[in-house]
């Protein structure tokens, strides 16, 4: 379908920090689209970058590489991008640009982790507004043939009940797996096979399966490399074995943090007394130092017999701290950004910057605590705040003064001027032209706190651009001096607080506000009035 082009320099061992770009190039407009890694990857919702509209999305250079998960699609039948004519069938329907963005398709989102129906031998359950869908891999594969999105996440079996897996459950998952990624390796329709043909012409992605047993994801590592026979050898010809069909790995972080969490699940038949807080804290498991090197063992153990020159994809990393250590310890190429995305739904603006500036300090001086990664803009504190959202990096307003800190290219902090301004009548001949000053907390304060839709759509914004400047850093000092790479994220580590206090503070006040300003405010405040009378009258009696 596109042509995809990992370049990646040769790295010291097989899990050693790397630097490459992945190149998209579309042979119909003759077009090419490069991504640095490490670098990151949107998610969206329904198809879109959560709180962007489609002209956001255009104007944030942070958005290159996206992510589309296709259930919340399966609520109609056929599914609704599946109906849309002409090219690029999957960027017209969502609004984006071929010539700028790349599409991955995945059936599932990588990033919930809620209890899931089991999967069967023929389908994966799948989750949408109408609840849960049964999806097979032929309508899988029938899906992506319609859509053609630049790269595809094969179907894979990730057990998500509750609980402890059997060995038997854990089998059963590597072969489905397995089975499923043969199924949509198999040749295109009116596809010339011949021997020596080369890869695959969908771009396919595989999740490495197996859980939190290193055993299990040995054995489906080692399935991938094994050469096929018979009619197996026959379904995906001119492939001799999955791997060849293969052209990146990925990781779903979130169930394995789940799995290593430490935190007990709630009593049986208890329930959720405020709905708010329970989608708050959807995706909110924090990773752990313990987690964090538990998952970097089993990443190693399913990249250890695979080709290196693949790239490496991990989804729902919880945390930079999560991140640099991934890059250092197994040299992940490309992060989806969800945590920073929904970081911004609770009203939190980041402010970290890699690698961290020096400060010169007497010798004997206490060392700071960490600072926090970033602003909880619903505290109170920032009522009056007119600083714009990071202080490690600069807005437009510093621009002139000489400051050497990492410009922020945000729309918050560096707001675009209009290329002409709208004149109304002759009186606005003469008016001048003002240079846009960046959004202030105080403001985004004032909107969080009043409900309102763009004080999201700015820290969105805000996140990607913090998140790209990171990963920019992250690339610079690889390039320019490597052998300094684990001294800086020793500095990181020491400087920026790594249990996410400022997240759960700011859920806590995002649920405030929304019981208050949020739907069914008006049942809620009736049935508070009738609590206080009744509360009076008992008092006077």
């Amino acid at each position: 379908m596109h042509s995809l082009r990992f370049n990646v320099q040769p790295p010291l061992s097989s899990f050693s920090p790397r630097l490459g770009s992945l190149s998209v190039h579309r042979a119909s407009e003759n077009t090419t689209i490069s991504v640095s890694t490490p670098g990151l990857i949107t998610s969206t919702s329904r198809g879109v970058v959560p709180h962007l509209s489609s002209d956001h999305t255009r104007v944030s250079d942070a958005i290159r590489w996206v992510h589309v998960p296709f259930e919340s699609f399966l609520e109609l039948s056929p599914p609704v991008p599946t109906l849309h004519p002409g090219p690029y069938p999957l960027h017209a329907c969502l609004g984006f640009r071929p010539n700028r963005h790349v599409l991955t398709l995945l059936l599932r989102d990588p990033a919930d982790d809620r209890d899931m129906p089991p999967n069967g031998n023929s389908f994966v359950s799948a989750l949408c507004l109408r609840g849960v869908r049964k999806a097979t891999p032929d309508e899988w594969r029938e899906h992506v043939l319609s859509v053609q999105p630049d790269l595809v996440v094969a179907l894979s079996d990730i057990p998500y009940t509750p609980g402890s897996h059997s060995q038997r459950r854990i089998t059963k998952s590597l072969e489905r797996s397995a089975s499923w990624l043969a199924n949509i390796l198999r040749p295109l329709p009116g596809q010339h096979v011949s021997a020596g043909a080369g890869a695959h012409p969908l771009n396919v992605l595989v999740h490495m399966a197996g859980g939190t047993s290193p055993a299990a994801r040995q054995a489906f590592s080692q399935s991938l490399l094994e050469p096929l026979f018979d009619k197996e050898a026959e379904a995906i010809k001119p492939l001799n074995s999955l791997d060849e069909g293969v052209v990146g790995y990925t990781f779903d972080l979130a169930p394995l943090h789940k799995s290593f969490s430490s935190s007990d699940p709630p009593p049986r038949g208890t329930t959720t007394k405020n709905p708010f807080m329970e989608a708050a804290d959807l995706f909110s498991t924090r990773p752990t130092p313990f987690a964090t090197a538990q998952i970097i063992s089993l990443i190693r153990t399913s990249l250890g017999p695979l080709p290196a020159i693949k790239p490496r994809i991990v989804h729902s990393a919880g945390s930079p701290h999560e991140i640099l250590a991934l890059i250092r310890d197994v040299g992940v190429d490309l992060f989806d950004a969800h945590w920073a995305q929904r970081a911004a739904d609770v009203g939190v603006a980041l402010d970290f910057v890699f690698p961290v500036p020096p400060v010169t300090e007497p010798s004997d001086a206490v060392p700071p605590p960490p600072r926090e990664i970033g602003h909880n803009l619903y505290d109170k504190r920032y009522s009056h705040d007119f600083s714009p959202f990071a202080d490690a990096l600069r807005s437009c307003a510093a621009a002139k003064r000489g400051d050497t800190r990492p410009s922020c290219p945000c729309m918050a902090c560096s707001p675009l001027r209009p290329s002409e301004p709208l004149k109304h009548s002759s009186v606005d001949e003469a008016l001048p032209v003002h240079t846009p000053m960046p959004y202030t907390r105080a403001y985004v304060h004032h909107l969080l706190h009043t409900h309102e839709m763009s004080a999201h759509t700015l820290l969105v914004l805000h996140n990607l651009a913090v998140l790209d400047t990171f990963f920019a850093g992250v690339r610079r000092v690889l390039s320019e001096r490597p052998e300094q790479f684990s001294e800086e994220i020793t500095r990181f580590e020491q400087t920026y607080d790594e249990k996410l206090g400022v997240l759960a503070e700011s859920r806590k006040d995002w649920n405030e506000v929304t019981l208050a300003r949020g739907r069914g405010r008006l049942v809620r405040e009736r049935e508070k009035q009738k609590q206080d009378a009744l509360e009076t009258a008992v008092e006077l009696e």
